[in-house]
């Protein structure tokens, strides 16, 4: 599965980071989007959703909802996007809501949990 990460981090102490460890032990391609690094965990990082090409199976939400907002009309205007998501403190009623209106496919959960690791390693 591939796996972009928005929000991915350089901080191990942040979801984001913990995130891109997680799918990646667990053999998931995972694209880190993060505009302000070049790399996350020996894994080539992207500085926004459109400078990535290809489908993405998954992408997790790791940034706050006011900047969520912009990232999910990007995700929308890219296409080739399987689900996205809102993890614990990325949702708000607002951005979900656009997200429907956009008809992109959302679940609201956590996504580390979900693949069977622990959000606190």
């Amino acid at each position: 599965m591939r796996v972009m990460v928005v929000g991915a981090s350089n901080d191990r102490k942040k979801y984001g980071n913990k995130a891109v460890r997680a799918y990646d032990l667990m053999g998931h391609e995972v694209v880190p989007i993060n505009p302000n690094a070049t790399e996350i965990e020996g894994v080539r990082s992207y500085p926004s959703v459109s400078a990535f090409k290809g489908f993405v199976d998954r992408v997790l939400m790791y940034v706050p909802p006011r900047v969520g907002m912009k990232v999910v009309e990007e995700l929308a205007a890219r296409g080739q996007i399987g689900e996205v998501w809102f993890n614990p403190g990325s949702e708000s009623h607002e951005l979900l809501e656009l997200t429907d209106s956009l008809q992109l496919n959302r679940v609201v959960a956590c996504s580390i949990i979900d693949i069977g690791a622990s959000p606190d390693r």
